[in-house]
C-alpha cells in the first residue's frame, strides 16, 4: 500500500473527504518527522515506536575497486514494532 492508497483507504474508512485525509495524512508524517529531526522517540502504543539512531563514521572500503573510503557520520529512523502489532501479524 503505498500513501495515496492509504489516503484514500483512511478517507473512506472514516466518510471524511478525500481533502481531509490527505491533510491528516501529511500532518501525521510531518509531526513524526519534525519530533524524529529534535531528536525525540515517538511511541504508538499497540503499534509501536520509532526513534533516530546515530552512526559514527569510518573509514571503509569500496568492494569493488578496494579503495578505502571515508563514510561520513549519519543519523537513521529506526522503527521497532510493538508487542500487540507482532501478535496480530502473528495470528496469537
Amino acid at each position: 500500500m503505498n500513501k495515496s492508497e492509504l489516503i484514500t483507504t483512511l478517507s473512506e474508512s472514516q466518510n471524511i473527504s478525500h481533502e481531509d485525509a490527505d491533510l491528516v495524512m501529511n500532518s501525521f508524517i510531518d509531526i513524526i518527522k519534525a519530533t524524529l529531526v529534535e531528536g525525540n522517540r515517538i511511541e504508538i502504543r499497540g503499534f509501536g515506536s520509532f526513534q533516530m539512531k546515530e552512526y559514527k563514521g569510518y573509514t571503509g572500503r569500496n568492494p569493488r575497486s578496494g579503495e578505502q573510503v571515508t563514510v561520513t557520520p549519519k543519523r537513521l529512523p529506526f522503527f521497532r514494532p510493538g508487542r500487540e502489532l507482532k501478535d496480530f501479524i502473528n495470528g496469537k
